[in-house]
Formats: C-alpha cells, sequence, structure tokens
C-alpha cells in the first residue's frame, strides 16, 4: 500500500467526491482515473512514485465508486456528468492546469475532459482504453469487438448484472481482475479491498450505471473531438477487452500523440508493468517532453 496518503472529501459537479492525495500541495496537480471495476486503489503501484517526484498526486473514487456518492439513476453517469467532475477536482485545487491520466473507464472519462476542457490540461496519458468516438465506430462495425464487449450489452439489463456480480462474495469481480490478468497483479489481498469497495451501498449498480448511461446517454454534440495537448496512449496488447487496432485511430485524432505498446500486457498494463508505465509517465510529463519514449 501507498505510505503517507490523505484522504479527503471534495465538491465538485454538485456531488461528494472520495480521493487520496499524497506528494506536496504546491506540486504540479496530477489526477489519476481509475477504470471499472477498480476505485482508487488502482494506482496504488503509482502514487508514491509521483508523489516522490513531486507532483500533487490525487486519486479520486469516481461517481458511483468505493465512498464518494452514488447518484441514483442511468442519467447520472453520462460522459459530459463525467468529464465536468474532472474539471471541478480540477477548480477544487485552485490548479490552472493539471496533467491527467486514466485508466480503462477512467481513460474514457479522461479523454472526454480532454474534449470538453481543453484549457484545463497541461498533458493526457490514457492506458489501454480508445477515443470514445473510435470505441463507438468499432462496437458498430466491428464484430471481433462486439464479441469482446459482451458485457457491455448484459450490463444493459435491469437488476440482474449487479445481484450476479454481488454472489458468492463478488466473485464475479474477482476473476474480472485475477482471470484476465499476469499472475501475481492482484494478490488476494489486492482482491479483499476491491470486494470492500465493491460492497459500498449502491456501489454495484452505480458502477454499472457507467455502462448504462454509455448507450443511453450519448454526450452532447461538440464541435470538435480532436484532442489539443500532448498525449501518450500506453496500450497492452494481450488486452481481452479491447482490440489493440483502436489505438492508432485514437492517437490519429490527437495533434501531438504517442503511441507506445507493451507487448506482453494485458488491459491491467499498470498493475502487471508499474516500473515501465511509471517510466513511461514520468518522461511524458516532463515539461518540453512530448514523447513517452
Amino acid at each position: 500500500m501507498p505510505e503517507e496518503l490523505n484522504h479527503i472529501n471534495l465538491s465538485t459537479n454538485g456531488i461528494n467526491i472520495h480521493a487520496v492525495e499524497a506528494g506536496p500541495s504546491d506540486g504540479p496537480l496530477l489526477i489519476l482515473l481509475h477504470g471499472f471495476p477498480e476505485f482508487w486503489y488502482g494506482w496504488r503501484k503509482q502514487i508514491n512514485h509521483f508523489a516522490g517526484s513531486g507532483y500533487h498526486v490525487v486519486v479520486p473514487d469516481q461517481r458511483g465508486y468505493n465512498l464518494s456518492d452514488k447518484p441514483k439513476g442511468v442519467s447520472a453517469y453520462g460522459l459530459d456528468d463525467l468529464s465536468a467532475d474532472v474539471a471541478g477536482i480540477i477548480d477544487h485545487f485552485g490548479s490552472e492546469k493539471a496533467y491527467l491520466a486514466g485508466h480503462d473507464w477512467g481513460g474514457v472519462a479522461a479523454w472526454w475532459t480532454a474534449v470538453k476542457y481543453p484549457e484545463k490540461l497541461e498533458k493526457l496519458a490514457i492506458l489501454n482504453v480508445p477515443h470514445p468516438v473510435v470505441m463507438r465506430k468499432h462496437i458498430k462495425t466491428s464484430k471481433a469487438q462486439r464479441k469482446k464487449s459482451w458485457y457491455v450489452f448484459f450490463f444493459q439489463i435491469p437488476r440482474l448484472p449487479e445481484n450476479r456480480m454481488q454472489k458468492n462474495n463478488w466473485e464475479i469481480g474477482r476473476r474480472a481482475l485475477q482471470g484476465t490478468s499476469r499472475k501475481g497483479a492482484f494478490t488476494d489481498e489486492d482482491v479483499a479491498e476491491y470486494r470492500k469497495a465493491w460492497s459500498q451501498p449502491g456501489a454495484g449498480t452505480a458502477m454499472i450505471n457507467w455502462y448504462r448511461a454509455s448507450l443511453r446517454k450519448p454526450p452532447k454534440k461538440v464541435d470538435s473531438i480532436k484532442i489539443k495537448m500532448p498525449t501518450l496512449l500506453i496500450w497492452g496488447k494481450k488486452d481481452r477487452f479491447l482490440g489493440s487496432e483502436m489505438a492508432q485511430p485514437s492517437i490519429d485524432l490527437c495533434n501531438d500523440g504517442t503511441l507506445v505498446f507493451i507487448d506482453e500486457a494485458t488491459h491491467w498494463v499498470q498493475h502487471e508493468e508499474p516500473e515501465r508505465v511509471n517510466q513511461l509517465l514520468q518522461n511524458f510529463f516532463q515539461p518540453g517532453q512530448t514523447s513517452g519514449d
């Protein structure tokens, strides 16, 4: 576990968010966004590294997860709401700009924050998730990706998915982590922490509502889907959920984008290759750097 973490609660976009922070409060603001079915703990192997490098690291439980608010209804989990949460977190700390990194659904929220609030971001880093527009296109046109994303459609069913997930002490969640990652990426002790987060009242439904909203509440139209700030996309090529063929089209939507594949990593790249990921991010975030190499 990371050391010297400060647990905080902050208000953003009409909800209360629980987050952990580490590092000097006057350092450059670095926000790390987790995906499904994680919580702030999903960045545990990165927090100390960047706090020790002088960053003010803030890792929220995103809305619906762990100790953060869980608004009722699917409509509360659209991309516009998720990105507004991030913008509000940046404003909370009084920063003009922040460094932002996101994995999985946290990456989707990070992409859309970059689209909606480009003036708030210094640089953007994404782990194993395509630009939302690329994902939507591939879901429509790629039979292979639809097969990989079968659970997105299953999650649209009312109540049944969360009831299934909670059975046998969240066994499906355990398998989603340990069964699709390299051995040792998630220890039994790690899974125990996840089970605590999943067991928070209302968390099961709220987490799945992100998927429901992705099909039922598309974001409002924007003038441009292009990403203006320097962007690094890290992709573990053995991802069982998201095809790597979506990586390059995502970078093509960036004015200044760099793509780095990690051949032996799965979807859970920052868990399996923490030193490699940390160094890529460290190099990229340094002032004047635009490449993750």
